[in-house]
């Protein structure tokens, strides 16, 4: 039985943890992002994403391209940063429930795999908190996470994604 004065445990493994999963899903979110928005690292910029987005049923490509590439590139940077942690994980989280709809016929091993990666990474960060080495920790309203904050932001993620596809043809 331990005391009630004893050490808490060390957050050192916990925080390092944290932040590698955040660092990895948030930039590469956020690469997939800036490729819609700006065409970097091949790809297909504001038009080509819009043009994609009309091909695959979406109403007004180009809004939908502006959506998608500033839901990845800031959600993947919130991650990244540890910044506005529960709303960056929604944003990534409602991206990733549009992309595996639409691919979902392709098969866990044809596609969706990299979707459910990022969307549960996402998901358990916004969940469990950024850990201390994040910019929520110099916020005073969001220093202290609450795992309220990423459950409700998750639901709102979700509702959004839901919305979104209503108007998919």
């Amino acid at each position: 039985m331990s005391s009630p004065h004893a050490p808490a445990a060390p957050r050192l493994p916990y925080d390092a943890g944290l932040l590698v999963m955040r660092l990895a899903i948030g930039l590469t979110i956020a690469a997939h992002g800036s490729q819609k928005l700006f065409g970097w690292f091949d790809g297909g910029g504001l038009d080509g994403t819009a043009q994609f987005f009309e091909s695959i049923g979406y109403p007004s490509g180009k809004a939908m391209a502006v959506v998608a590439g500033l839901s990845e590139t800031f959600g993947g940077l919130g991650l990244a940063l540890g910044l506005l942690t529960p709303l960056a994980g929604a944003a990534v989280v409602g991206t990733m429930i549009n992309v595996l709809v639409q691919d979902w016929d392709h098969g866990f091993f044809g596609g969706i795999e990299l979707p459910v990666l990022i969307g549960a990474g996402a998901a358990a960060i916004a969940l469990a908190g950024p850990g201390q080495w994040a910019a929520d920790r110099a916020i005073p309203v969001v220093r202290e996470h609450r795992f309220a904050y990423g459950a409700g932001a998750l639901v709102f993620g979700a509702v959004v994604a839901g919305i979104v596809l209503l108007f998919k043809s």
